[in-house]
């Protein structure tokens, strides 16, 4: 009879141990997998066409272009790397 007891907590300490190693490798995996904005030298990698060193409204996409006008501070039709780095920060969605 201890020789089963002794089994079943082993198995049970074991078990235990296995779940809570997972579940902290899940949570931290969480805030390792986030993604960062792009910095500006890799959005002219990806997206400046003519190579120009600046980012026109005709070569980028999504909230950059939305919000062209305000990260265009002289107003040039260009967006470069000074007014990318004062650019207004986007917003956080909210998590449900």
């Amino acid at each position: 009879m201890k020789k089963h007891t002794f089994k079943t907590v082993i198995l049970t300490f074991g078990i235990a141990i296995f779940m809570s190693n997972s579940v902290f490798a899940q949570a931290g995996g969480d805030k390792q997998d986030r993604k960062k904005p792009p910095t500006f030298k890799e959005l002219i990698k990806e997206l400046d066409a003519n190579e120009d060193g600046k980012l026109s409204k005709s070569e980028i996409k999504g909230p950059l272009k939305e919000h062209f006008s305000k990260i265009d501070t002289d107003e040039d039709g260009f967006i470069t790397e000074k007014e990318f780095e004062k650019a207004p920060k986007p917003e956080r969605k909210e998590r449900n």
